[in-house]
């Protein structure tokens, strides 16, 4: 029997809600307003990365170069007006965060995207309420795949970064920020294509039983 976890962090975007879905169609409104086509190549480079790597990615991309701050400004005003239509749970989030929190362990939530977008998917979702600790990476000096989000998210939390504190991510991204954090990671891709190899463990679904078992579920 796997130790029960100090904390469980859980990164947002494609992990706990569907919200990927979401920055896929304002990524493709962006891309369409200029006449160029949004490819699976463009989103696996997109996908959990920072808003100064986006904005190179989108600078490079849309042929528009010195324009990163005022792109990534445009994609966020297209992905809160999206986000208005909706979001999902990713299949066994619910599940998930109820038996943590039954259990009283300390649950956090860590994004690389906008704290007002965190916040709005998650009122919007009905989980605002679950979290101990949310925290958005424009908060802290670094964001992923930087160690900061995860350090203050444990600082926040009350418990010290290592591997009792689990961290769940769909991102390479992600992954290394928590790895480069010492927390034990589990990798849960959720775009075709997107290899997760540094995380600690893989698996298909929140609903896997590789996450119960290393969450002491």
């Amino acid at each position: 029997m796997e130790p029960v976890p100090e904390a469980v962090v859980f990164d947002n975007d494609g992990l706990l809600l569907d919200t990927e879905s979401v920055w896929t169609r304002a990524e493709q409104d962006l891309f369409e307003r200029r006449g160029i086509e949004f490819t699976p190549a463009d989103k696996r480079e997109l996908v959990g990365t920072s808003a100064e790597i986006a904005g190179a990615v989108l600078e490079r991309r849309l042929d528009e170069p010195g324009r990163a701050g005022e792109l990534i400004e445009e994609l966020n005003e297209l992905v809160v007006a999206e986000l208005e239509h909706g979001v999902e749970a990713m299949i066994g989030a619910r599940e998930l965060l109820h038996a943590l929190k039954g259990r009283g362990t300390p649950i956090g939530l860590v994004s690389n995207s906008p704290l007002v977008f965190v916040r709005r998917s998650l009122e919007i979702a009905g989980l605002h309420d679950s979290f101990d600790v949310v925290l958005s990476a424009h908060e802290v000096a670094a964001p992923k795949p930087a160690p900061d989000p995860y350090l203050e998210a444990c600082r926040r939390l009350g418990v010290e970064p290592g591997p009792g504190v689990v961290a769940l991510e769909d991102s390479p991204t992600g992954v290394a920020a928590a790895r480069a954090a010492g927390l034990t990671v589990i990798g849960v891709p959720s775009i075709d294509g997107i290899a997760l190899d540094e995380a600690h463990h893989l698996a298909e679904s929140l609903l896997d039983a590789a996450i119960a078992r290393r969450l002491a579920l």
